[in-house]
Formats: C-alpha cells, sequence, structure tokens
C-alpha cells in the first residue's frame, strides 16, 4: 500500500480584470466597499439594442500587459485572460520567467462563447471587401478555446491544457479540473475564465435568453432575492488562478491563499429552474463530501444570484436542502449584483472575492439589493466583519449546468 502524501491543491496567486476593478487590491476594494458600477452600455455599434446596462471594463490597455504580436492574434476575451495571467503569476512569485520545467506548468480555461467581436470584425469585411481582407488569424481568434491556447504558447507552458464549456458554472468545473491535475502530479496549473460579451453580434444572441434583465435603470436592472428581481445583466472580464501543490508551494515560499478542497457538478436542463433546487443542492452535497466538511463548517456562501424569481427561490431552497437548519443562518453573499454577471468568469471573480475575504475577515454586501424575500441571511448595505475558515461558492448555467465549490482558508495569509 501506498505511503505517499495526499497532493493539495493551493491558490497561490490571483489576477483579476474586473469592471470594478483592473488588479485585484482594485477589484477586492470595490467588492468589500459593494460598490456597483452597473451603468449603461457605451460599446460601439450596440445604442440600438434593448439591452441597455452592463458592467463594462473601462479604461483597459492590453498593451500595459500582453505583447503587441499576441494581441493582434486574439480577441478581447483573451485579452482579459492573458491579463489576469500576468496579474496571478506575479501574485504567486513565479513572474514572467519561463517554468523550469514547462511540462510542469498547465493551463485550463472556461469559456461561454469566444471571440466574438473579432469575429464580427472579421466577417464583415468578409460580406463587405471580400475574402482576401480576412486576417489569418480569424480561424483561431473567435475559437473558446483561444485563451487557453494562447496563455500556453506565450508562457511556454507544456503541462496538461485544456477548456471547459460547461456552461457558466465551467467557470468552477475549470477550477475542480485544475486542482484534479495537480493533485494526479502536475506541479501547477493556471487556470480560469474572462467574458468580453459586449459586442454587438454577442449581444443579440444574449437576447434570445428570458432571463436577461432589459432594465434601463441600472440601480434596478439586477436586484436577485428580491420582489424587484428581473433578470441578471452581463459584464465583461474575469480572474485567473495560480492552482499549485501545496508542498511545492511551501518549498518555495510561497503563501499559500487558500485550498481548493472539494467541487461537484449536476445537469438539470435550461431553464429549468424549479429543477435546479434538487440540482444544485446535490451538487453541494456532493462538494461538502469531497472537503469532508460538515454543513455547519460553511462560514460564508457566496450565491449564484441570476435575479430570476423562480432561480432566486430554487437557488435559496437549494441551500436550506443541503446545509439543513444552518443554510437559513450561514451568511449569504453574491457581490456580482455590483459589476454583472460575466458568464463563465462569474464564478472565478467569486472564487477570487471568496479567498480574498477569508484572508481579510470581511463578508463583502451584495449591490443594490435591500428588500430580501427569501428566508436567506443575505448580507447587504455594508461589509460584515467575521472568522472565515471555508467559503462556499456555487453557480448555475442558463443552459442547466450546476456547480458548487468549497474553499478552505489558506491558513498562513497575513491578514
Amino acid at each position: 500500500m501506498s505511503t505517499q502524501r495526499p497532493r493539495n491543491a493551493a491558490i497561490t496567486g490571483i489576477g483579476v480584470i474586473a469592471p470594478n476593478g483592473l488588479r485585484t487590491d482594485a477589484y477586492w476594494k470595490s467588492v468589500r466597499e459593494g460598490l456597483t458600477v452597473l451603468d449603461r452600455i457605451t460599446r460601439e455599434g450596440c445604442g440600438h439594442l434593448p439591452l441597455r446596462v452592463a458592467g463594462e471594463v473601462r479604461a483597459f490597455d492590453a498593451a500595459d500587459l500582453i505583447e503587441e504580436r499576441f494581441l493582434v492574434q486574439t480577441d478581447r476575451f483573451s485579452h482579459f485572460a492573458m491579463a489576469a495571467t500576468v496579474l496571478a503569476l506575479d501574485d504567486a512569485g513565479l513572474g514572467a520567467a519561463a517554468p523550469d520545467d514547462a511540462y510542469d506548468v498547465g493551463v485550463v480555461t472556461a469559456a461561454g462563447s469566444g471571440g466574438g467581436e473579432f469575429g464580427q470584425r472579421e466577417l464583415q469585411k468578409l460580406w463587405g471587401q471580400g475574402s482576401k481582407y480576412v486576417g489569418p488569424y480569424q480561424s483561431i481568434a473567435w475559437f473558446y478555446a483561444a485563451s487557453t491556447g494562447q496563455i500556453s504558447i506565450r508562457g511556454g507552458f507544456k503541462g496538461p491544457c485544456g477548456v471547459v464549456a460547461s456552461d457558466e458554472a465551467g467557470g468552477l468545473d475549470a477550477v475542480a479540473h485544475a486542482a484534479r491535475g495537480v493533485r494526479r502530479g502536475t506541479g501547477a496549473m493556471l487556470v480560469g475564465a474572462a467574458e468580453a460579451p459586449l459586442a454587438p453580434y454577442s449581444m443579440v444572441c444574449q437576447l434570445g435568453y428570458p432571463e436577461l434583465s432589459t432594465v434601463e435603470d441600472p440601480a434596478r436592472a439586477y436586484r436577485p432575492f428580491t420582489e424587484g428581481a428581473c433578470g441578471f445583466v452581463p459584464a465583461e472580464g474575469g480572474a485567473m488562478l495560480v492552482v499549485e501543490d501545496e508542498r511545492r508551494a511551501r518549498d518555495r515560499g510561497a503563501e499559500i491563499r487558500a485550498l481548493v478542497a472539494g467541487h461537484a457538478a449536476t445537469f438539470t436542463g435550461a431553464s429549468q429552474w424549479e429543477r435546479s433546487r434538487e440540482g444544485l443542492a446535490h451538487a453541494i452535497r456532493g462538494a461538502l463530501a469531497e472537503a469532508r466538511c460538515a454543513p455547519e463548517e460553511i462560514d460564508v456562501v457566496f450565491a449564484d444570484a441570476l435575479g430570476v424569481p423562480a432561480a432566486d427561490r430554487a437557488e435559496a431552497l437549494a441551500i436550506a436542502d443541503a446545509l439543513g437548519a444552518h443554510g437559513t443562518r450561514v451568511p449569504v453573499t453574491a457581490p456580482k449584483t455590483g459589476i454583472g454577471r460575466a458568464y463563465c468568469g462569474a464564478p472565478l471573480l467569486d472564487t477570487a472575492a471568496a479567498v480574498l475575504a477569508m484572508e481579510h475577515g470581511q463578508i463583502p454586501p451584495t449591490p443594490n439589493v435591500f428588500d430580501v424575500c427569501h428566508d436567506l441571511d443575505l448580507v447587504t448595505s455594508n461589509a460584515r466583519p467575521a472568522e472565515l475558515r471555508t467559503a462556499l461558492v456555487l453557480s448555475r448555467g442558463l443552459m442547466g449546468s450546476n456547480a458548487a465549490l468549497v474553499v478552505r482558508h489558506g491558513g498562513d495569509h497575513a491578514r
């Protein structure tokens, strides 16, 4: 029988590109203070569409972090992911230098749609000017796997690479995929998701979602768990994490920001929100079981918070079903109401916020939400001080995926 010590998957680096902050510290400051940056969409070519409000990433210059030769090959969603990767590597103390063993570092991202802006631009050239005006990178820049490919090429990472396509919940599934890679022997994984859904073509596609909010008032467009819930608003951006073997990280003197403890996923069907109650509860129980975590050990829940009455009710009931009596007492929060849902990037931003909340001992509030109509201890208005050791992050996709992730405090991060 093998006596080899199990490999724990540790989060050692976080990189964030979000509507409320272009770096992790700026993102956390905004989230902690409950600031909202939802506003009217200003992207060119979108003014005539009924979708009026979103979370835009403003003042972002990808050239500050990424070389021009990579920028011309890629869409805005990959720019976000590559920039967040640079920040995550720096945060983990790994920097931009090539790894000692390129086969010991892998990359996995999740994506909801890929490079819509790049694809639209090139297709307009095709039909407006002719095929010789279409650039050679059209064949790859729109592809949902482009971020994984470009991050691995740019960094020289030759370990296990992949892309998760499992709806918005794929953001959490990607973290689990990376953690499994580390447990199976890969030294480190770069994992995350970033989206750029605010190009005209992408927005027209989203208008087919009945859950999308078309309310024009930014303060009322996205208010989950309230009587005024009217759907969600989209957002750009996302986050990348460095996940590595805990022993390796400690040996090189890295800070262990958090441990990826447990994950589970289910599927209940597109827009079947009543059924998502059972599926999400099952995912929560599975994540707790993998983490060997009792329900009462969960100190905070980062909710999916879709903003659709049936979906909100199903989520509140799923939390109660899975956590029992603790489900109505545990603090719940949804910082995304201040920035919008960045599809696959949304649960990555929530995971980053969960790690930061545990580090700082503060549960961030849920912006724009006050009149809660479900049996939840939803944190609103101001951040709530708390001793946080274990967090539960939830995510559901519009096509029916459900996922739950348990992360634990790293134990040695200065607070």
